[in-house]
This record gives C-alpha cells, sequence and structure tokens, in this order.
C-alpha cells in the first residue's frame, strides 16, 4: 500500500530540492555516514555532484534531494544534502540500473536487462506482486524468484517510509532510527500518536513530534498533544537532574509549549490512570524514578542501625593504622565502618580520603571480612585501585550487567558476597544507579560511601549521596584538616579558595610543588584558540607532558565558539592532522569519549578511548585495554574527546587539565563546576580565559537542589526501623 506523505516542508533559506539519478559512488567513508555521489538531474540531465549522509545509496537509484549548493575549494561545486528520499524508478532504463546496482542480491547487470526486456517498465510490479512469473526468465528457480521478490518489496517499503519521514522535515540519521525502532509500522505509529514516539525515540523531541502531529491533523487542545507536552516537561526535569516535577510547574511551563494549561491536569490523570505516571500529592513521577526512591530510602534506613563491633576491632584498627599517622577524624572513620552498616566518608582535596580509605580497608581484612571497591566510572575504579592495591570494579561491573536480561545479576535474591563494600567518587551516584547497588548489599553488609559533595551532582537524576547526608541518618564522617604536603599543592589551596567564593591564586614565577596552576588571561575566541594549542605543546616540552593521553581540555558547554565541538576539531587538526579529512568526522589515533550508556557492549557515558583503526564501515576504538567496535547505527554514541565538558569529567583525574572559562559561559559558571574541573588535575592546571569569568564562577555558588524527597523518605523509614526494633 502506497503511504501518503504529508506536504513536505518547504526548504528552508538557501536551499532547493533536486532529483538525481546515481550514475557513480566517488567516495564513501569507513563509517559510512558520508557518501559523495555523481549523478544526472532530472529533467534536464544535468550532471551534479552530491554529499551528505546518503546511507547505503547505490548506483541506479533516484534520489529526491534537499540541501543547498557549496562551493569546495578543491572539488568546486557539489550539492549538500540535508535531507533525501529514495525514488523508485518507472523508466526500462531506470528499472534495470536499479536491479543490476547490486541493490538486490542475486541480481547483475545481465540479470537485471534480461528481466527489463521480459516485462518491461511493469518489471517492479511484477517482481512485488507476481513474483512466481519471474521463473518465465531463464536462470530463476523459485527460491530465487522468491529472495528477488523480498529484496525489493523490502526497499520499495522502505523507499516509501523513508519518503514519508523525509516529508517531515526528518534528517536521514532520524529517519533510520525510526526504521529500526518500527520498522514498516514507522508511519502508522507516527500517524497514531507521534507524542508517544517522542518518549521511545531518542533525538524526537516533543518540538518534532508536535510538528508531525499537527502535519497530521492532530488539534491544538487534542489530549494526545497535552499528554505528549507533560511527558516531555517531565523528561526535561529529569534530565535537569530532578527526581520528579510538580504539576504547578508542569502548567506553568506548558505555556511556553503553546499547550493550554488547563489541559495539563487532565493529562496527568489520564497518564497516571495508565500506570505513566505516578501522582503524590502535587509530586509528578516517572514510575521508575518513584519506585527507586522509595526503595533506596527503605535500604538506606535499614542499613544504618548501629552494628556490634567485632570483638578484635580495636587491636585491627591499630595494625592497620601502623606507619600512616591519622588524624581523629581519619581514625574515626576507621572505627565507624566497624561499628554501623551505613558510613559517609566526605571531604576536599588534600583532607586524607585516600589514607583513610587504605586504612579502613586493611582493618576489615585483618578481621576476615570479604571486601569489595568499585566506583561510578572506569577512570575512578583504576584510581581507587591504584590507591589500594586492590582490584576495584565499576559498579556495572560489581553488580554484573547481562545485557540479554537488561538487568543486573546482583540483587536481593543474589546479593554481592562481602562483608564490606565501599564506592569511591559517591557524589556521582544517581536515584537509579544507588538503587540498584542498595538492592546488592547483603542484609549484614556494610556499605561506605566515600565522596565530595562540594563536586558537581551526577548526570542522571538524583543526588543520593547529598539527600543521604541531608536526611542526618548515616554515620558520617568529614575530613577537613588538610595535611602538610597537600598544603603544597597549588591544586589543592586553588580548589579551597574556590569553595570559599575566591578566585584560585596562580603558582608564582618560579614556584615548584606537588601540583601547579597557572593562568592565562584571554577574551577572544580565536585568541583563546590559539593560546590553547600553545599551552598545550608547551606543557609537552617543558613538562613531558602527552597532550593526547595525559592532558585534557575541559569545557562548560558544548556549543559556540569556545564550546567542546569547536575546540574539538581545532585540536583534531592540531593534534591528529590529517590533510584533506573532513573536519570533525573520525580519524586514526583520535581520542574520542563515549556518550552514553551501552550495556550490551560494556561501555559507558564519559569512558575516553582511541580510535585504533576504520575499516569496511566499522570504527574500532580502545578502550580500557579492549577493542570496542561502532558501526554507523552506534557511530553518534561517539564523539572527538581532546576537549570535552566539565560534567563529563567527573570521577576523572589527569595528569594535567587546561581549563577554558569565557564570559561566554556564563550561564553555567558556578563554584561547584569550577571546583570539579580544578580538582581534575594531579599535577598541572592551567585555567585559560577572563579573569571575570573565573571571579564570577568561584563566586556564584549555584543551587544544586534537585526536586527529590528522598531525605525526608529516609527520615521517615529510619523512624519506622527504629520502632519495630524496640
Amino acid at each position: 500500500m502506497k503511504l501518503a506523505p504529508p506536504p513536505s516542508p518547504a526548504p528552508s533559506s538557501g536551499e532547493q530540492v533536486v532529483q538525481l539519478t546515481i550514475e557513480d559512488i566517488v567516495f564513501r567513508s569507513d563509517d559510512g555516514r558520508f557518501v559523495v555521489v555523481r549523478g544526472l538531474r532530472e529533467p534536464d540531465g544535468g550532471a551534479l555532484t552530491a554529499v551528505g549522509d546518503l546511507g547505503q545509496v547505490a548506483i541506479g537509484e533516484t534520489l529526491r534531494l534537499r540541501g543547498r549548493m557549496t562551493q569546495h575549494a578543491v572539488h568546486g561545486g557539489r550539492f549538500q544534502v540535508t535531507a533525501f528520499t529514495p525514488i523508485v524508478p518507472t523508466s526500462r532504463a531506470g528499472i534495470a540500473r536499479y536491479l543490476g546496482s547490486g541493490l538486490v542480491p542475486g541480481v547483475g547487470p545481465a540479470l537485471a536487462e534480461r528481466l527489463v526486456a521480459k516485462f518491461g517498465d511493469q518489471t517492479l510490479d511484477v517482481i512485488t506482486q507476481q513474483s512466481s512469473r519471474l521463473r518465465e526468465v531463464s536462470g530463476i528457480g523459485t527460491r530465487r524468484a522468491h529472495d528477488i521478490a523480498a529484496a525489493v518489496r523490502s526497499r520499495r517499503d522502505e523507499a516509501e517510509t523513508m519518503s514519508f519521514l523525509h516529508a517531515l522535515g526528518l534528517g536521514p540519521s532520524l529517519a533510520r532510527r525510526l526504521l529500526k525502532k518500527y520498522g514498516d509500522r514507522t508511519a502508522q505509529v507516527l500517524r497514531e500518536d507521534p507524542y508517544l514516539v517522542a518518549e521511545e525515540v531518542r533525538g524526537v523531541g516533543f518540538r518534532t513530534a508536535d510538528g508531525i502531529g499537527r502535519a497530521s491533523g492532530i488539534a491544538a487542545d487534542d489530549p494526545r498533544r497535552a499528554a505528549g507536552a507533560t511527558l516531555h516537561l517531565l523528561a526535561r526535569a529529569i534530565d535537569e537532574g530532578h527526581v520528579y516535577t510538580d504539576t504547578q510547574t508542569l502548567a506553568a511551563e506548558a505555556r511556553s509549549l503553546e499547550v493550554p494549561e488547563q489541559l495539563i491536569a487532565p493529562a496527568v490523570a489520564a497518564l497516571a490512570s495508565r500506570g505513566m505516571v505516578v501522582v503524590e500529592d502535587t509530586a509528578v513521577y516517572a514510575p521508575p524514578l518513584y519506585n527507586a526512591e522509595v526503595r533506596v530510602a527503605a535500604a538506606f534506613a535499614r542499613l544504618a542501625t548501629p552494628r556490634k563491633e567485632p570483638r578484635d576491632a580495636a587491636q585491627a584498627v591499630e595494625r592497620a593504622a601502623e606507619g600512616a599517622a591519622l588524624s581523629i577524624e581519619q581514625r574515626g572513620a576507621v572505627t565507624a565502618s566497624l561499628r554501623s552498616g551505613l558510613v559517609v566518608l566526605t571531604g576536599g582535596p588534600g583532607t586524607g580520603k585516600t589514607t583513610t580509605v587504605r586504612t579502613l580497608v586493611k582493618a576489615h581484612e585483618l578481621l576476615g571480612h570479604r571486601v569489595l571497591l568499585a566506583a561510578p566510572t572506569g577512570r575512578a575504579a583504576k584510581r581507587l585501585s591504584e590507591a589500594t592495591g586492590r582490584e576495584a570494579r565499576t559498579l556495572h561491573r560489581l553488580l554484573e550487567w547481562s545485557p540479554q536480561e537488561s538487568s543486573f545479576a546482583r540483587d536481593a535474591d543474589s546479593p554481592l558476597d562481602a562483608e564490606l563494600i565501599l564506592v569511591d567518587e559517591a557524589s556521582m551516584l544517581d536515584l537509579q544507579l544507588a538503587d540498584s547497588l542498595l538492592d546488592a548489599v547483603p542484609p549484614r553488609g556494610t556499605l561506605v560511601l566515600v565522596g565530595d559533595v562540594d563536586q558537581l551532582p551526577p548526570v542522571g537524576a538524583g543526588q543520593a549521596l547529598r539527600e543521604l547526608l541531608g536526611s542526618g541518618v548515616a554515620q558520617v564522617v568529614r575530613l577537613t584538616e588538610v595535611f602538610r604536603q597537600a598544603q603544597r599543592s597549588r591544586i589543592i589551596a586553588g580548589a579551597h579558595e574556590v569553595l570559599h567564593g575566591r578566585p584560585p591564586t596562580p603558582s608564582a614565577a618560579g614556584e615548584r610543588g606537588d601540583g601547579e596552576l597557572f593562568i592565562v588571561r584571554a577574551r577572544e575566541p580565536e585568541v583563546i584558540a590559539e593560546k590553547l594549542v600553545e599551552v598545550l605543546r608547551r606543557m609537552q616540552s617543558s613538562y613531558g607532558l602527552d597532550p593526547v593521553r595525559e592532558v585534557q581540555v575541559l569545557v562548560p558547554m558544548r556549543r559556540g565558539p569556545v564550546g567542546t565541538e569547536r575546540l574539538n576539531e581545532l585540536l583534531q587538526d592540531a593534534l591528529n592532522p590529517m590533510p584533506g579529512a573532513r573536519p570533525g568526522a573520525f580519524r586514526e589515533r583520535d581520542k574520542v569519549m563515549q556518550l552514553r550508556n551501552d550495556y550490551e557492549r560494556d561501555v559507558f557515558n564519559g569512558d575516553l578511548g582511541e580510535v585504533r583503526r576504520i575499516a569496511g564501515g566499522t570504527t574500532w576504538v580502545s578502550i580500557d585495554g579492549r577493542d570496542v567496535a561502532y558501526t554507523p547505527e552506534n557511530l553518534e554514541d561517539l564523539t572527538l574527546a581532546y576537549a570535552c565538558t566539565i560534567h563529563k569529567s567527573q570521577g576523572s583525574e589527569f595528569p594535567a587539565v587546561v581549563v577554558v572559562l569565557t564570559s561566554a559561559h556564563h550561564v553555567l559558571l558556578d563554584r561547584a563546576l569550577l571546583y570539579t574541573a580544578i580538582t581534575r588535575a594531579k599535577t598541572l592546571a592551567v585555567l585559560i580565559g577572563e579573569d571575570r569569568a573565573i571571579a564570577r564562577a568561584a563566586a556564584h555558588s549555584e543551587s544544586t537542589h534537585a526536586r527529590s524527597r528522598l531525605a525526608e523518605r529516609i527520615r521517615r523509614a529510619a523512624m519506622q526501623v527504629a520502632m519495630a526494633q524496640r
């Protein structure tokens, strides 16, 4: 059945639409995302070169292209494609080229010519509707006829669906994601409820869904539109770190989407009746987050009960502390872990968290306790392992994620086999990861969370460590004394200055210490870029630091003249040049980062890697010592990482960092951001930018509060546990 697409959106300013029959594939990038084709324009027959993301387009195909003419310094005029629609050919010559191009398995040019000679311009209709007739052509049996018909039907259905999607203004990448998700049901699903699609497919936001919905005739006051807006606003709140939103906020924000606010309350009620949201008085939760908040509160309260101290605890602490010169606070943390099932160890840089952790772990081992160490990210786990001399794993590996089951193997029914579970960088624990961790802690196990809540909050929704501290239920040890050796580090001293609202003081000329900090002043984006490359090269010549593997450039945001996107292209050309290469396209030896959790391939948001090779449409990336394959379908999960956002650097430590801060970043400049950036550096930190931007960041203590009821739930749950034990 032919799809009837809505009217195609008018090309934006400067764009035009052309129809091209492909005569030659000039170039196809190894990752499959960039194609250069030559062909003949219809109807005038003029030659044209087109470039862009054209998927697996083949010689002989006809495409309707939307884009604009550009002028390349070497290759001349080229049509830059922003969207395309495959068109099934109708002429005898076009059909012969189409079938013989290799697009249909088992059909070459000779067989294609025989098919067209037999069936003429009806060839494609015969193939798709009367495939048994194909056996009238020599060389085609029953099985081959079936295979040819299936391939042509699939390609024709795909062409019609792609035509429908591009008519809606969707780009090639998003169109392929929708096809992968819904297959031949894509158009039907989009027509029935595009707003629900926005919740199921990454990249389809409310605005896109609304454009589809309005083009399909969905009225402004349609309940589906109000429900879609509600889910969109709830998802946006979650993306901002909130565990829930409230009905008043939803109604107010609906106006920005041109949704009448009086429609939100009925939409919330309808979604709740379908189990798509949970409503608790004025709070509106996504069900997974509501359930996680309730479970986490109960688990924290259960663990926080006092424990009977082991018989030889005092001797174990003394033996573990030998030669460590522990402060009273540090010794208290070790003892607390033997008297409570839930301990939080917190403190800024240089206060001795690492020494305390080593001693704490040793004390438990001396008592015969099995100990497990973990952290949210691979880099943080590696640092914990180096600090303790013991194996440390990411939380996902500790909890044994199963891609087949889409769940963790370790849970309440199969808990972790340990008396002590210690998690470093616990400030990165969002609500759902905390829920999975707590579910796997054995009933008599002790959980020690080590973290610094002055850093940026977790990327995911909910701040488990901050809420736990706010509840007053856990045994908390705050390390405040900065040790003498750490005092010699300008990085640590500067970090503490930032915590007190002051810009960091740079190292004096000729000053040497365990951690140096410098400020390079620049204002204009072009000057900042020049200074950045100059600083990286000076780090290499003066300090022997590899600018790719040992230095990380940190920036507050992705976009803009000094955002990660622009700086990555600049640094890629400066540090990994490849003459003639397309800017931003991956190259061998590129530094890259994973952008989201991919449990099947065991790579996670923020993991860093290096491109090893690119061949046959696959990009191989070395991550944590193993090669991970990326195909065109999941290559968008990867980005260049010569520069990354400060948020993405959480849990990591680098020999050196270069932090770019300018007034253009003013929306994001705050104390937690600057503090987190500086403390990522181990031996050398350089700030490039404006004094006023650095001063604003240090002075501006933006509230990191996320909407959550976890703290009060923990308190209530703890009261219930205490009453049950009386």
